[in-house]
């Protein structure tokens, strides 16, 4: 399952994402696509994520979650027209991080280097429980960071054109999609095709005026490295519980 929320519309780079491209063939429904005009702000965005992402979890029930940080929707972005906060952005982080599930974390786009590695600075300290000093301390790259030398970055002022009843169709479409998927995906287990079975060989058994091929034997040897500590034929003890 794959879930993007980005910029759409206006010929923007590179076309697809439309809410409509869902996936094909065995993938169908398993593309979501959340298409966003300019200057969405913080407050519109997090609810939309948080409605999405949670209905894909429950739907989905995913083992883990790899979860890329694109900080070109952030404000002042140099080809990015959204107007989130670095708070709006690392509230989406959280969001994910409450699922408690495996969790990794990418960083992705972002065209303004000194915000990007604001923005990747606060999100790491989002995942490690920690509340990082706005001011950032006196270090090598200090001077990117001015006038005001602060970690977080405030919304932007571009005009929102996601109005309500864009957003609500939106996610009304988003929610239909999901509601196509049954259920949550397991991994069947399958038998071991008969050409992959190779049967004991047991010297004492053979009889000694029968060769065997060197191609027959070498089926049998043991590798040093072919099993984990403890792993072996004769370890039967499973725990079950």
């Amino acid at each position: 399952m794959t879930v993007s929320f980005h910029k759409f519309g206006d010929f923007f780079f590179p076309g697809t994402g439309d809410v409509k491209e869902i996936g094909e063939k065995e993938g169908k429904f398993y593309a979501i696509n959340v298409p966003l005009k300019d200057g969405i702000d913080d407050n519109s965005f997090n609810r939309l994520f948080k409605t999405i992402i949670s209905k894909v979890v429950e739907i989905y029930q995913p083992g883990a979650i790899v979860l890329q940080c694109g900080a070109d929707s952030l404000a002042g972005d140099r080809l990015g027209c959204f107007n989130l906060s670095i708070d709006g952005h690392s509230e989406c982080v959280k969001i994910v991080k409450k699922f408690n599930l495996p969790l990794l974390v990418t960083g992705g786009g972002g065209y303004t280097k000194e915000n990007v590695a604001r923005c990747w600075a606060v999100e790491t300290g989002a995942l490690l429980d920690t509340e990082l000093p706005n001011e950032i301390p006196e270090n090598e790259y200090i001077q990117y960071f001015g006038p005001d030398y602060l970690l977080k970055i405030p919304g932007g002022h571009i005009e929102n054109m996601n109005s309500k009843s864009y957003i609500s169709t939106i996610k009304m479409q988003v929610l239909e999609n999901l509601r196509c998927i049954q259920h949550a995906p397991g991994v069947q287990m399958q038998d071991v095709p008969p050409d992959f079975y190779i049967p004991d060989f047991d010297e004492d058994e053979q009889n000694p005026d029968e060769r065997n091929s060197q191609h027959t034997q070498d089926k049998h040897i043991q590798r040093d490295d072919e099993y984990y500590e403890g792993d072996n034929d004769n370890d039967n003890n499973m725990d079950d519980s």
